[in-house]
């Protein structure tokens, strides 16, 4: 590695070509996480459709979540040596495909293989973002930039749940994949158009001169305790929010006597206005010269996760939709807080040619707890309650009261990133 001057971002960009690039990228994201919220949001009348135990019901987030680990690695590879405007364009394209390809499923396989290959497109979607915005957005701008791309996920979610709960509900489940897949296709044609692949690690003080292998990127990341705790936090933090969220939808059907259509508008308006809300506040926040120092960062997000575990547990404890209600404002919106500046803090913490990957790994761990593990807890947990008679409202509620705690957990890892995080910035960047 050879240490330079940071280069001023003025001299490689405009404000305007930096800002529209970074908007581009959060759409990516909005349509990357309506296309994941879908199916959570369906699932009671797709389960009812194909009639389905709770566990089996858990099983269809696999797929997608299995191939977008497995996928990750290769594909973020990939991506830190070849044109990533161009492998982000064909990722997209493929899998907003594969969502419309979904509202074709005859039965229960079907749907599972077509989940599969949503999964391999979105493995190369968000590795391939965070490493363009990294070469647009110097290092003390990351977690500005970031937040402003994890707006994604409150509006993304907003789609996959309110809209379309709304299309499933005038059209059935199967138009509302249709209606999410197809606007993906025109967005991968303009990033192939209108996005220029920017120079690696243009705007950091530590260059490379060629990329680092697997093993060694995992070697390096290993080194840093800093990156070894964001990363566990922010997966552990995928766990307990997008792990509960996974059957909230069918928990306010089962519990309240909702239709998709109302469970997916009351959640909707949280994710829309609370989740955006939450990131904008967190843009503000991080965008502030104290906020420069990577320490406070690392409390903020140790502070928020911890007080947001109590609503999280509260929610599903109720019996009171008014209160659960409230609970919800209080907890969705804190799920969205963290992903901003958990993105910064792996990116800032890795080296420029590691960038994708280090997303990749930080997403294998986040998907693999909230895709895999945490559906398949609740699920098989729900069933293991309700016994013979088969999962209903109160077993489903044990089951998500077991998970809601683990908030704390990801608290834990943010507390204890803070200590390491200012040298091991610099080592990987070469300066905070």
């Amino acid at each position: 590695m050879a240490s330079t001057a940071p280069v001023d971002a003025d001299k490689v960009s405009t404000l305007g070509q930096r800002w529209y690039v970074l908007i581009i990228m959060m759409l990516v994201y909005t349509i990357s996480i309506a296309d994941r919220y879908v199916l959570s949001t369906l699932l009671g009348p797709i389960s009812k459709e194909f009639g389905l135990t709770d566990s089996e019901t858990a099983w269809l987030g696999i797929p997608l979540a299995l191939f977008y680990v497995v996928m990750g690695i290769p594909l973020s590879w990939l991506c830190d040596r070849t044109n990533r405007t161009r492998l982000l364009a064909a990722s997209v394209a493929v899998w907003s495909a594969m969502t419309a390809i979904t509202g074709y499923a005859k039965g229960y396989f079907d749907l599972l293989l077509a989940r599969v290959g949503v999964g391999i497109g979105e493995a190369g979607g968000t590795p391939a973002c965070n490493a363009i915005i990294a070469d647009y957005f110097p290092a003390d701008r990351r977690s500005m930039a970031m937040t402003v791309f994890a707006l994604g996920a409150p509006i993304g979610a907003w789609l996959g749940s309110d809209i379309a709960g709304l299309v499933s509900v005038d059209h059935g489940w199967r138009s509302a994949f249709l209606v999410l897949g197809i606007p993906g296709i025109i967005l991968a044609l303009i990033i192939l158009v209108t996005i220029k692949e920017p120079q690696r690690g243009r705007l950091d003080a530590v260059t490379e001169e060629k990329s680092p292998t697997v093993i060694e990127t995992l070697r390096f990341l290993w080194s840093q305790k800093a990156a070894v705790h964001a990363l566990w936090a922010s997966g552990l933090s995928a766990f307990w929010g997008w792990g509960l969220m996974w059957f909230t939808p069918l928990f306010l059907q089962r519990t309240y006597g909702m239709d998709e259509g109302q469970a997916g508008g009351l959640l909707g308006q949280i994710y829309m206005f609370g989740g955006i809300g939450a990131s904008l506040i967190t843009a503000w926040i991080v965008a502030r010269p104290a906020y420069t120092d990577p320490r406070k960062i690392a409390r903020l997000l140790a502070v928020v996760t911890a007080l947001a575990t109590i609503p999280s547990f509260l929610a599903y404890y109720t019996h009171d939709l008014g209160m659960a209600k409230l609970m919800w404002w209080l907890f969705i919106p804190a799920i969205y807080f963290y992903i901003g500046p958990a993105f910064a803090l792996c990116q800032n913490l890795s080296s420029p040619r590691m960038r994708a990957m280090t997303v990749a790994i930080s997403l294998l761990i986040a998907n693999v707890l909230n895709l895999i593990i945490a559906p398949a807890i609740v699920g098989g947990l729900s069933d293991y309650f309700a016994g013979p008679s088969g999962a209903d409202a109160d077993s489903l509620r044990l089951a998500q009261l077991i998970l809601a705690p683990s908030g704390l957990w990801a608290a834990w890892h943010y507390w204890r990133a803070e200590k390491y995080i200012v040298e091991d910035q610099k080592r990987a960047i070469g300066y905070v």
